[in-house]
């Protein structure tokens, strides 16, 4: 029994074996970890939503964007890491996989300490520069300032789970999230229902929660020294690491940002609409939150699969993975999009009682249903570009879709849609052009995959 569990914990190599066997198996654990730091967020909408009201819903809803945007860099930092540490672990490079890691390490507490400065000083210019709900700015604020202050657990926790899977342990990232999403949800509770907190709890009770997480994952990564050596000498910056790190995961750092500029950009749109559609997106967002997380897991599992066999030389069996993945991550996206079509106005009722609320979530989720199949497609080719080391092309295949389509798409259908009854438009432009971005998105993926410039983009 002992040497069953020893092996469920320990690292994947996924060079070997049936690629889709390897794939699902990596997948599994990660999406049930993802599914659990969704419910971080969803957990807070839910009890904000409950105990204190749709007001201080929308105002969890409105900062969640600027937050985004503030964590990019730690995606970068994490991702970069990743392809980094599969493919040395790939090619069965101890000395290079113990700097990488150490200088990552450096890199994370240095970031952190930059922007707990510089992004608590931006919270309130930039909340008004959104045109955020007087109303709901303070609650916005506050929730903001608390996890920024708390900033360090949320970018170790990223970035030791990506240093983990690229050694191809989904596994223990999972069990520990696990431990800190009930840590969370008693912490919530107990500060928004018990203490009266609020906002501030739920901030609050998430970064306790980050913060219990990032050390679990620490204390595991200091026990693998089969692997690679965790020594204070290996914490001295590499330059050349780090500038590697950087090369690498600032594209899908700038990616992201791309995304959550977007939604900054969107939730100006949105905010004009009034509090009852904030908060109906912010329920959309919660419910999409989970309907998107197999995608997000299948891309992060190709990044990994990609990343330790280019490391190992084996061009065929990348090809032949990202196939069976994509046609895995597709069947998985349309099983959820016929759950969402079939049971979409129980999940809003969930959020809250509010009738009118639960109907407008329901529908405008409809919207987007479908796109969850073009993610699927987009995610997994866009995780096996990027375990080879092309983390440019998704970059820009982002950058087309969000900037070139999705916000000029959203404005243009709300000003094409005015009438005196409605001055701003038609709301349903904030779910439209993000449904067009997305199987968009998906084509231009398809095409560049093909291509096969990717291949070239390997570590030396």
């Amino acid at each position: 029994m002992f040497t069953k569990v020893k092996q469920l914990f320990a690292q994947v190599d996924m060079t070997e074996g049936k690629p889709w066997e390897k794939i699902v198996a990596f997948t599994i654990p990660m999406l049930i970890g993802n599914i659990a730091q969704q419910l971080y967020n969803t957990v807070d909408s839910i009890v904000v939503g409950r105990y204190v009201g749709d007001n201080a819903l929308a105002a969890v809803g409105s900062a969640s964007p600027m937050l985004n945007l503030l964590l990019v860099l730690f995606v970068g930092i994490a991702m970069g890491a990743s392809i980094m540490v599969s493919q040395y672990f790939g090619s069965r490079d101890r000395e290079n996989l113990s700097r990488t890691i150490g200088s990552t390490i450096t890199l994370t507490a240095a970031a952190s300490v930059a922007l707990m400065m510089l992004g608590s000083a931006a919270i309130r210019p930039v909340l008004r520069l959104l045109h955020t709900p007087e109303s709901i700015l303070d609650w916005c604020a506050s929730y903001l300032f608390i996890l920024l202050m708390g900033i360090a657990g949320v970018a170790y926790y990223n970035m030791f789970c990506g240093i983990l899977r690229g050694l191809g342990d989904s596994v223990s990232a999972l069990i520990y999230l696990l431990v800190a999403t009930v840590l969370n949800i008693i912490l919530d509770l107990w500060f928004v229902a018990g203490f009266q907190m609020g906002v501030a709890g739920v901030a609050l009770a998430t970064v306790i929660a980050q913060m219990a997480s990032a050390l679990l994952c620490l204390l595991k990564l200091c026990r693998m020294t089969n692997l690679f050596d965790m020594k204070l000498s290996y914490l001295k910056p590499d330059w050349e690491n780090i500038l590697t790190v950087m090369r690498l995961g600032l594209p899908s750092g700038v990616t992201q940002a791309i995304f959550s500029l977007a939604m900054v950009v969107v939730q100006s749109l949105t905010n004009s609409f009034g509090e009852l559609v904030i908060a109906a997106n912010v329920i959309i967002m919660r419910v999409d939150g989970f309907a998107m997380m197999p995608n997000f897991s299948f891309g992060t599992a190709m990044t990994t699969y990609s990343g330790q066999n280019v490391g190992a030389k084996k061009y065929d069996r990348v090809h032949q993975g990202a196939k069976q993945g994509t046609l895995i991550a597709a069947g998985t996206s349309a099983v959820i999009t016929a759950l969402i079509l079939l049971f979409g106005r129980h999940l809003m009722a969930i959020f809250t009682s509010t009738e009118e609320l639960v109907n407008l979530s329901a529908n405008m989720m409809r919207i987007l249903a479908a796109g969850y199949i073009a993610m699927a497609v987009t995610q997994s080719l866009s995780g096996v570009m990027r375990g080879a080391g092309d983390t440019m092309t998704p970059m820009w295949i982002s950058m087309v879709t969000t900037v070139a389509v999705r916000v000029p798409l959203a404005y243009g259908i709300a000003w094409l849609t005015r009438t005196p009854e409605l001055p701003q438009g038609r709301y349903e432009c904030i779910w439209i052009s993000l449904l067009c971005s997305w199987v968009l998105g998906a084509l231009i993926t398809l095409f560049f995959y093909r291509l096969g410039w990717w291949e070239k983009k390997t570590l030396k």
